[in-house]
């Protein structure tokens, strides 16, 4: 195991995010907000000291890095960047508890968007800005985010494939170019390109120039932090209608937009994934918009709240116009499988993926037809190309891994004696990374009435949920830990 290489990572991963707290700090400054400045000031202290002991330290490590090392060092690196992530929260005393800052910082990381905030309101404007950002960068990632900046020297040696799988979401990762430097540094520059396009659509509705930085965070990293109580029901319907396109845009596969980019439009028509995508979206907004006829005054309201729900439910950012909690249980219904469908591969979204979806059922129908006709060889197809068996495989072992993990923290939480629907909702719901559920855990609340271990609980779903599961569960491995 190479501990100083991983190390050496965890403390270049501090020094991006003691560097990222500086618009925080500038922003208290110029508020006045004194104790909130010195938070930011006192906690990036902290996080350079510790990023240059480790980096300092682990100087000479090996440059060997293995599969394994990879999703320790994943799974250690989102941990270190939420603890030290929280430090401003607890230091400034506006969340001072160390477990329900740890949960709102994991909630931004992993984009989640499950706030223990009764009045978010009352947070000072830099840690507003702190917990949106925190959906930004958690979006891609920060460790694909240090691939894209890192000399290219060490992109050869020490950043390796094996930090892009761990991280990025999809049943399988691939390099858009030869050089795993290269593709983080496309991804990132689509990502930003889309970030400001949506800030200035926003900007454009005469939204306020912090509000939109604030709302083109969330709705990039599909996260869903709001900074008003009622989320994004007080902004306009023009504001509504841009966010619920962006955070379709935002969950749609990357490489299509690489590829359109490319003039390569043949493919990305032709991607079943995409397609999917679209056809679940179409067909859960006219389902809701038949089904909750009546609930308001107009068709166009109506269509409006059910594609903004739709669209935040399935890209897993949980942004709200309305409490979807009050709509027929047909409607919630069709919500709850949202929820666990979730966006495309290799998008900012949660959830299990159409893409890993489609391929479960075209695994269901192979084996429903080799039980009819057993001697006749099939083969599963994606974009007409065969599906390697190794990537079915571990798809069903993902599904498997996926629905022991929401049963088991299903049955953690319910301790604490709440209804069902809230706990099983709250627990898919940070699984996924989404944000609200229903009942007690649904848009009109949040997640403060859950015990000290149901939160525990629900932090390490989102974990688990945002990193694809396995980084979180090699943490665990006595195996992972032994040498080579």
């Amino acid at each position: 195991m190479n501990y100083r290489r991983i190390g050496k990572y965890i403390g270049y991963i501090w020094l991006i995010e003691a560097v990222f707290m500086l618009p925080s700090i500038m922003l208290s400054l110029a508020d006045g907000q004194q104790a909130a400045m010195n938070s930011f000031l006192i906690s990036m202290l902290i996080t350079l000291s510790l990023s240059a002991v480790l980096i300092y330290t682990c100087r000479n490590a090996k440059s060997v890095f293995t599969a394994r090392e990879g999703f320790i060092c994943v799974g250690l690196s989102w941990i270190a960047l939420s603890i030290m992530g929280c430090l401003p929260f607890i230091i400034s005393g506006e969340i001072p508890r160390f477990i329900d800052a740890l949960f709102e910082t994991v909630s931004g990381f992993t984009t989640t968007g499950a706030s223990i905030l009764i009045d978010v309101e009352r947070l000072s404007r830099g840690m507003l800005y702190w917990r949106s950002f925190t959906h930004w960068i958690g979006g891609m990632g920060v460790l694909v985010f240090m691939l894209a900046i890192a000399p290219k020297d060490e992109g050869g040696r020490g950043f390796t494939l094996h930090l892009l799988k761990a991280e990025s979401p999809g049943p399988d990762v691939s390099k858009l170019v030869p050089h795993i430097r290269g593709t983080a540094q496309i991804l990132y520059v689509i990502y930003i390109a889309l970030t400001i396009l949506d800030f200035c659509f926003l900007v454009a509705g005469g939204m306020e120039v912090f509000d939109a930085v604030c709302t083109a965070f969330g709705t990039a990293g599909t996260g869903g932090f709001g900074i008003k109580r009622d989320s994004i029901a007080g902004y306009s319907p023009y504001i509504q209608n841009v966010c619920t396109v962006f955070m379709l845009i935002f969950g749609v596969n990357f490489s299509c937009y690489y590829l359109f980019l490319n003039r390569e439009l043949k493919a990305v028509f032709k991607d079943e994934e995409l397609r999917t995508y679209l056809a679940i979206v179409v067909v859960s907004i006219g389902i809701i918009t038949v089904n909750i006829k009546g609930f308001y005054p107009t068709f166009e309201e109506t269509l409006r709240h059910a594609s903004f729900q739709v669209s935040s439910i399935i890209t897993t950012t949980g942004f709200a116009t309305t409490d979807f909690d009050l709509w027929p249980s047909l409607s919630k219904a069709v919500i709850l499988c949202l929820m666990l469908v979730g966006a495309c591969a290799g998008s900012t979204g949660g959830g299990l993926k159409c893409g890993r979806f489609l391929l479960l059922l075209k695994t269901l129908r192979r084996q429903a037809h080799q039980i009819l006709y057993p001697n006749k060889v099939q083969v599963v197809r994606s974009n007409g190309t065969a599906v390697p068996e190794k990537i079915l495989q571990s798809i069903n072992v993902y599904f498997s891994a996926y629905a022991m993990i929401i049963a088991l923290s299903f049955i953690m939480v319910s301790v604490d004696g709440l209804s069902i629907p809230t706990n099983i909702s709250a627990v898919i719901s940070c699984f996924n990374n989404i944000g609200p559920g229903l009942d007690l855990a649904g848009p009109a609340y949040n997640y403060s009435m859950f015990s000290d271990l149901s939160k525990f609980t629900l932090i390490m779903d989102m974990l688990a949920g945002r990193l694809e599961i396995y980084p979180i569960l090699i943490l665990f491995s006595h195996t992972a830990w032994k040498r080579a």
